[in-house]
């Protein structure tokens, strides 16, 4: 009898390719799943025409040059029947990638030619007069000028290396002319780019570059493009504000689909914002069909990636008619009120007493709260002496969903300032409108305002400008917000699915 253990690990085959840990959070690899679900996003013609030629320029894994091969071997099987031939075929004309490292060239070839060597007697294929294959690597250098690469703005302190060390220098970038890498014009280009350069800072504070992939490849044309990349870009910030206008503005992104929680595509990576990938179409433009995926479910609707009247991508499709029966109100926006960073132009590193002695002013900052000279301050003196809220310009979460989205506001009462650790919403003449603020910043509402821009931890003055303003000499609470916008029960429940209440204590940030 065959034993039922053996059969069992027979039976379980798993794509090696969906079992490789990730290099970093920086340079994440694509499970096959999402791969093919990328790929779904083409039209299905394209896998029948013998002569596309399709671009993966920033290769980790190899995946999906490997799902190309897949797709064009069953779609070519009538006009090329001869098994050989159409795998010679589909990968001496075809198929070509850029590796990101030595070591993922090597993992590219071996998924894709089943070795390392494309010309090695293991190879599945017997065309090509050297090991490359049309899977380049060459090493490249960053081009410094004034200490920051020109190609990529890597910092020249951090990046600058020998030759034992990976340059992070990525090719595909690092040349004005992209188009000569191989001398041809490609039909589709796919890839998954690395998404930041780290250069002593980290997550949201190290510099983005997978803009700087999808840029390089619109300059090449092709028919189609599609990546993916991390959702941050839907704000903007960080070198991205010109990369964001244009990508919203681009009629010719005919899908985008946004991951809320990017562990729903990629398990166990930490990028704040989420993850998005697209479907770009050079020579068809109109609406974009937004799939948003959020615990397990998805939501699709077509529409502009800018809503007429906004200058913001709203990334929830439930949320679009709640913005909109907002802003038929005409009323002004909360962000009015708030400060810009550095309210009092003190920075996050401020040194403080921890008594009070002669002109001395109470700071809140971090990590520990204390007195300055009044004189220290370089902005808004005058707040000193006036009741305000102060809230953390910082806030994140993780593994807690819905969110809070903010930490918790409190009151500044006279005689306070702070550093750049909080903003400063008012000020205001009497106590009472501070604790109406409050009420009003503590509720569901609020905060999913807040919530459909701000996109990583940081929470600057922009992401209170979908926030309708209140009349603050009275409190408000959820319950009459969503009357007083006719908000109805489906509307209601997902802001409610969204954002949590704030209960006593959660949130503090003092």
């Amino acid at each position: 009898m065959t034993n039922s253990r053996s059969l069992q690990r027979r039976s379980f085959n798993p794509d090696v390719l969906s079992c490789l840990a990730n290099l970093s959070n920086d340079e994440v690899f694509t499970p096959p799943k999402l791969a093919n679900e990328i790929l779904d996003l083409l039209p299905s013609k394209i896998w029948k025409n013998k002569n596309a030629k399709f671009l993966d320029p920033c290769s980790k894994t190899g995946v999906f040059l490997r799902e190309f091969a897949k797709r064009l071997l069953n779609g070519l099987e009538d006009e090329i029947p001869n098994l050989n031939k159409r795998i010679n075929h589909i990968f001496k004309n075809q198929i070509y990638g850029i590796a990101i490292t030595e070591l993922t060239a090597h993992i590219t070839r071996r998924s894709v030619y089943c070795s390392k060597q494309a010309m090695s007697k293991y190879s599945v294929c017997n065309v090509f007069d050297d090991d490359s294959g049309n899977i380049r690597y060459d090493r490249i250098e960053h081009s410094w000028k004034d200490g920051k690469c020109a190609f990529c703005g890597a910092n020249q302190e951090n990046y600058d290396r020998g030759e034992e060390l990976e340059t992070h220098a990525y090719q595909f970038i690092h040349t004005e002319k992209p188009e000569e890498l191989f001398n041809m014009k490609f039909d589709v280009i796919v890839g998954n780019p690395p998404y930041q350069l780290s250069d002593g800072g980290a997550g949201v504070s190290a510099k983005p570059i997978y803009h700087l992939f999808v840029e390089q490849a619109k300059k090449m044309s092709p028919r189609y493009l599609s990546m993916i990349i991390p959702s941050r870009w839907f704000t903007g910030g960080k070198g991205l504000d010109d990369f964001r206008e244009v990508m919203l503005k681009d009629t010719r992104i005919r899908n985008l689909v946004d991951f809320f929680d990017p562990n729903e595509c990629f398990p166990g990576i930490d990028l704040s914002g989420g993850v998005c990938y697209f479907l770009w179409d050079r020579d068809n433009k109109g609406k974009c069909e937004v799939e948003t995926v959020r615990s397990g479910q998805r939501s699709k609707m077509q529409r502009p990636l800018i809503e007429e009247g906004n200058d913001t991508f709203i990334r929830f499709n439930e949320a679009i008619n709640i913005v909109q029966k907002i802003k038929k109100q005409k009323e002004k926006t909360f962000d009015e009120i708030v400060s810009s960073r550095k309210p009092f132009g003190l920075p996050t590193n401020i040194l403080v007493k921890n008594k009070v002695f002669k002109d001395s002013v109470n700071i809140y900052a971090y990590p520990t709260n204390g007195f300055i000279r009044k004189s220290e301050l370089l902005r808004n003196v005058d707040w000193v002496e006036k009741y305000k809220v102060l809230i953390a310009k910082s806030y994140g979460e993780r593994g807690s969903f819905p969110y809070l989205v903010l930490g918790k506001p409190f009151v500044g009462e006279p005689g306070t300032c702070c550093s750049e650790t909080y903003l400063v919403i008012g000020p205001f003449k009497i106590k009472k409108e501070t604790t109406n603020v409050i009420s009003y910043m503590n509720t569901r509402f609020f905060r999913f305002l807040v919530l459909l821009i701000k996109n990583t931890q940081d929470s600057p003055k922009r992401v209170y400008s979908f926030v309708p303003m209140q009349d603050f000499s009275e409190s408000w609470t959820d319950e009459k917000l969503y009357k007083k916008y006719k908000l109805t029960k489906d509307e209601i429940a997902f802001i409610e699915s969204m954002v949590r209440p704030m209960e006593i204590g959660e949130g503090d940030t003092r």
